[in-house]
């Protein structure tokens, strides 16, 4: 698993310096830059996965950057304010920053508040993914599945009757495509409840499904038997 990046800019060297020795050693990657200038050649290489911004910067100070970065990034970003600068709090979260850090810095609460914002914006990127997967149309070989009407349509266009289960399949493997699924899964994520231990049932509504979506059903391409094992959808 590659580590996470962090970007870390403030016009005082000494402090960038401690910054980054305690997160590498924490086994983040990270990156420096004295000013704001620098830290957006830095983002035009390649977005880091946090940004530590100092608001008090000789030139273009922290606030400004952090709103030119929210203009097209949505990159966590935790800003380092002086003790007491209320006003400066209050606008850096109203610009979009994610939490804030009073200096001096604590080197214990920061990397609490590294880990606390990367694991938010994990599980906001995975629940995006994950919205994105049940919403839309999906393909299934000849066909297209409308994951928002649960209705399937040919490659005319024209729809194509599934039963409740069917979809309820389909959307099964839509949710989890390139992943092997036994029997006991697939019927389990469609909330079959009717079904007894050994069941084979889903067998013959997976070929009634590949009937309707197989260019030639006999050699499935969408919806692939894995000998011993189940089905996957590539």
């Amino acid at each position: 698993m590659t580590a996470p990046r962090i970007a870390i800019c403030d016009d005082e060297a000494p402090l960038r310096r401690m910054l980054h020795d305690h997160l590498s050693e924490c086994g983040y990657t990270v990156d420096q830059a004295a000013n704001a200038q620098e830290l957006a050649e830095l983002l035009e290489a390649g977005e880091p996965d946090l940004i530590v911004l100092d608001i008090r910067m000789p030139g273009k100070d922290g606030l400004t950057a952090l709103r030119e970065i929210r203009e097209t990034s949505t990159v966590p970003v935790m800003m380092l304010t002086a003790a007491g600068d209320v006003v400066d709090k209050v606008l850096g979260l109203e610009f979009g920053a994610d939490d804030y850090l009073v200096k001096p810095v604590d080197l214990r609460e920061l990397q609490a508040r590294v880990n606390a914002a990367l694991r938010r914006n994990k599980f906001q990127t995975d629940k995006q993914e994950s919205l994105n997967r049940l919403s839309g149309t999906v393909p299934f070989g000849t066909c297209r599945l409308d994951l928002d009407q649960a209705r399937l349509f040919g490659a005319d266009g024209q729809e194509i009757p599934i039963t409740a289960m069917e979809f309820s399949l389909l959307r099964v493997f839509a949710e989890n495509r390139g992943r092997v699924l036994n029997r006991d899964q697939l019927l389990e994520q469609a909330h079959d409840r009717g079904w007894e231990p050994f069941d084979r049932s889903v067998d013959l509504r997976i070929s009634r499904i590949r009937r309707k979506v197989e260019h030639n059903p006999t050699k499935p391409e969408a919806i692939r038997t894995v000998r011993g094992i189940g089905y996957v959808f590539s």
